[in-house]
C-alpha cells in the first residue's frame, strides 16, 4: 500500500474537544547526581523538567516543541508513567494516577500508549512482528473477536503493511515499516491517548511524511488524542491543534496553532521560529524575521535564575533575574495562548527594522563583509 509524500492538512477534521483527557500540574523530574569516594551521596540533580502545567483534550492533538534537552520526552514518558515524577500531579479521565500503583495503572495502561523515537532499537529483534503486536493484547488478557492473530493482521493493513508479514522478524523492515510497526502496537489495545517521542526523527525525509500522513488518518478515524513531540517546527504545525513550547525544563508558551506560529508572544518562541529555514519564490512575500541567539542551553544542573531564558534574551532586564515569569495570558493574546514572559514581544514574525544578533561572532563577521 503506497502513501501520499505529503503533509495533511493543517485543520484535521477530528475537533479539539474542551474536556481534559490528560492534564498535568506543576510536574517535575529531578534526576540526582551521586559522587564521592567510598561513599557516594547526592550531591546535585539534572532538572530535566521543573513545575510543567499541560491538558491534552480528547481527541485533541498537542504538539511539544522544543530545543534538545528541554525536556519534551522527559515530560512524555512523565505522562505515560515510564518515569515517576518528582513532583507535581498527572490526572487521567478525571483519577489521580501521580502515585498509582502497578495494579491501580493497569487498566489505564492500556488506554495511554506510546511511539518510542528509535524504531530499531524499540522492536524486540527475537520476536516476529506478529508476537509485538499481539504481546500487549496477551499481557492485558484481551481476546478479540476473530481471535488476536486476525486482530493483528487488521491492525498491519490498517498501517499500510502486509497482513502476510505476520511471521517476519523486524531486520526484515525498512526504518519507515518498522515505525508503522510500532504504530500497530500502540494501538493494539484501543488507546485513548498516544504519546509519539519524535516518531518521525530517526526515518530518511522521504519517509517521514508517509508516517505523518498515517498518523494523521489515525487520528481521523480512531478519534484518538495524541501529544506529538518532534524538532521539526513545519510538522508539528500540520499536525497539532496546540502547541506548547518548552525551554530548559520549563513551559514558555501554550496556544493554538495559528496563534504560536503567527502571532508568538514570547522571545524564545520567536526565536525558535525564526530558525526555520525558508525559501523565498516571491520578492513580494514579507521576510520573517532574523534572530541569532548567543550561547547553548544553560545546564539543567545550575539552571539560570529567575526566566530561564534570561542569560539569551536580548529584552532581559533585572526583573528577570529576581522573578520568574508566571504562564499566563497577557494582554492582546486570544483565548487560551498562555505566555510566561515579564516583556513579551510584539504579536508578529514580520522582519524587524534591525536583525537580533546576539552572537559577538557573527556580528564581528557581517561587520568584516560589510
Amino acid at each position: 500500500m503506497s502513501e501520499n509524500l505529503t503533509l495533511p492538512a493543517q485543520q484535521g477534521s477530528t475537533p479539539a474537544s474542551t474536556e481534559p483527557l490528560l492534564e498535568v500540574k506543576g510536574l517535575t523530574k529531578h534526576f540526582p547526581i551521586y559522587g564521592g569516594f567510598p561513599i557516594k551521596r547526592k550531591v546535585g540533580a539534572v532538572q530535566a523538567v521543573d513545575g510543567v502545567d499541560l491538558s491534552v483534550g480528547v481527541g485533541e492533538s498537542l504538539g511539544l516543541v522544543g530545543e534538545s534537552g528541554c525536556g519534551k520526552s522527559t515530560t512524555g514518558r512523565l505522562m505515560t508513567r515510564l518515569l515517576e515524577p518528582t513532583a507535581g500531579q498527572i490526572t487521567y479521565a478525571g483519577q489521580d494516577i501521580t502515585r498509582a500503583k502497578r495494579k491501580q495503572l493497569a487498566p489505564v495502561r492500556s488506554e495511554i500508549q506510546m511511539i518510542f523515537q528509535d524504531p530499531y532499537s524499540s522492536l524486540n529483534p527475537r520476536q516476529t512482528v506478529g508476537s509485538i503486536i499481539k504481546s500487549p493484547m496477551e499481557v492485558n488478557g484481551i481476546n478479540p473477536e476473530g481471535g488476536r492473530e486476525k486482530r493483528v493482521q487488521e491492525l498491519l493493513e490498517l498501517v499500510g503493511l502486509n497482513p502476510e508479514h505476520y511471521n517476519r522478524f523486524p531486520h526484515e523492515f525498512s526504518g519507515g515499516q518498522r515505525q508503522r510497526i510500532g504504530v500497530a502496537r500502540a494501538l493494539a489495545l484501543n488507546p485513548k491517548l498516544i504519546v509519539a517521542d519524535e516518531p518521525v526523527s530517526a526515518l530518511d525525509v522521504s519517509i517521514q511524511a508517509q508516517v505523518v500522513n498515517l498518523l494523521q488518518k489515525v487520528q481521523d478515524e480512531l478519534g484518538i488524542a495524541f501529544v506529538f513531540i518532534a524538532h521539526d517546527l513545519a510538522i508539528v504545525r500540520h499536525f497539532s491543534q496546540r502547541v506548547a513550547v518548552m525551554y530548559l525544563g520549563k513551559v514558555v508558551e501554550v496556544g493554538d496553532r495559528d496563534s504560536i506560529y503567527n502571532r508568538p508572544r514570547h522571545p524564545y518562541t520567536h526565536a525558535l521560529l525564526s530558525a526555520v529555514p525558508e525559501v523565498q519564490v516571491d520578492d513580494e512575500v514579507e521576510q520573517r524575521e532574523r534572530i541569532r541567539l548567543y550561547g547553548d542551553v544553560p545546564s539543567p544542573i545550575f539552571p539560570p535564575s529567575g526566566c530561564r531564558f534570561r542569560t539569551r534574551c536580548w529584552k532581559a532586564q533585572d526583573k528577570c533575574a529576581t522573578e520568574e515569569p508566571p504562564l499566563v495570558q497577557i494582554s492582546g493574546n486570544r483565548g487560551g495562548h498562555l505566555t510566561a514572559c515579564h516583556f513579551p514581544e510584539e504579536p508578529t514574525t514580520v522582519a524587524r527594522d534591525e536583525d537580533v544578533v546576539m552572537d559577538p561572532a557573527l556580528i564581528a563577521l557581517e561587520a568584516d563583509q560589510d
